[in-house]
């Protein structure tokens, strides 16, 4: 049920410097605060968010259901890949879809490093081809790459200059949308934040301060009956990474290590959503550890829903003991989550590879 929680707003100090010195650049490069923002002709844009009445949201009447597929951890070009495309576009054949979230980590291991990238096509456009639908898409920790020392570290994520490619490869696709690092879009009634958080998780500003923006997304939403946010790190989760203030792991070179930087933790994720998401969505989508789970935590962040939805390309186990309750997870097999929104009803479902229902869960405003 969408939160009653109050909305709160307060300021946490910065701890100026760790993502410099690892090699971010907190204060921006030379391209500045906006690097990672393009408009709808390519150029750049003085803002983060999507007109909440353009294009996505054109002639689709606010009383239609809204179908979608969330997943997210996908770009590997594996067989699991291609199995999970397969069952999307066999649901979406039968019982119709309008749009696909990717949440983050669309091109393992260390993003692109142009729009003209190989990888464009044997991580994305060839294991979807077949699925004739846009996929609005954010970013995570590996689509930045990562380095230290002068070394490739793809996964520690602080590669600020390979977030924005993912954006221009918007003008280059026919599916792909990603109109700036962080936006927003609306279809029908449905609202979506969507965020950057592995530049929350290094507290990092160099394409835009999404404490600043957070209100402005809001009022871009502001028309839907139901408003989500969705990023790649959780909030909470049972996977090895686990939650927000307490991520215990990083995925380097395919390789599970405990975490070797206090940064990475995720004390500035959990912060951004305590403090600013907190009472204002009904539900997060997250991906980050490869597996499904929907979380029994009424409590936490006012109330929304958290949906983890990882396992688009491959699985790692959770962590034993899991420190959440959960109303169904699976860490076994590849997968997708599909939601239908009527009127005043949230419907999902999680589907695996074979195209088989796991599991179904409803919620009502």
């Amino acid at each position: 049920m969408r939160s009653t929680g109050s909305n709160r707003w307060w300021g946490v100090a910065a701890l100026a410097g760790l993502a410099a010195a690892c090699g971010g650049d907190g204060a921006g490069a030379a391209a500045g605060a906006d690097a990672g923002l393009r408009d709808a002709a390519g150029g750049q844009a003085d803002a983060g968010v999507r007109d909440a009445g353009g294009a996505a949201d054109a002639g689709v009447p606010p009383d239609r259901p809204v179908r979608f597929v969330v997943m997210g951890d996908t770009g590997e070009g594996n067989q699991a890949q291609a199995d999970v495309a397969a069952a999307i576009a066999a649901t979406c054949a039968a019982r119709g879809c309008d749009f696909v979230v990717l949440l983050g980590d669309n091109i393992y291991d260390s993003g692109v490093d142009s729009v003209d990238d190989p990888q464009w096509q044997t991580k994305f456009e060839q294991p979807y081809r077949d699925i004739d639908l846009p996929f609005y898409v954010v970013l995570g920790n590996h689509d930045y790459g990562g380095s230290l020392f002068g070394f490739d570290q793809g996964g520690l994520g602080n590669e600020w200059d390979k977030g924005p490619i993912e954006v221009m490869y918007s003008d280059v696709s026919d599916k792909w949308e990603m109109p700036a690092t962080h936006y927003t879009f609306t279809w029908g009634n449905v609202g979506f934040i969507m965020l950057d958080t592995n530049s929350i998780l290094w507290d990092d500003t160099t394409h835009g301060d999404q404490r600043e923006w957070y209100a402005a997304a809001l009022a871009e939403v502001a028309g839907a009956d139901w408003v989500f946010a969705a990023g790649h790190h959780p909030y909470l989760s049972n996977g090895r990474h686990g939650n927000a203030g307490n991520y215990e792991s990083i995925e380097v070179g395919g390789v599970e290590i405990p975490n070797p930087l206090p940064v990475l933790n995720g004390d500035h994720v959990k912060a951004f959503f305590d403090d600013v998401v907190c009472g204002t969505v009904a539900v997060y989508f997250a991906g980050h550890d490869h597996n499904r789970q929907w979380l029994d935590a009424p409590s936490a962040l006012c109330g929304a829903e958290l949906i983890v939805s990882g396992a688009g390309a491959k699985t790692t186990p959770f962590s034993d003991p899991a420190p959440n309750a959960a109303h169904w997870q699976d860490d076994s097999t590849e997968g997708f989550l599909y939601v239908v929104v009527d009127r005043n009803t949230f419907t999902g479902q999680f589907i695996d590879r074979t195209g088989a229902v796991n599991f179904e869960r409803t919620i009502t405003r």
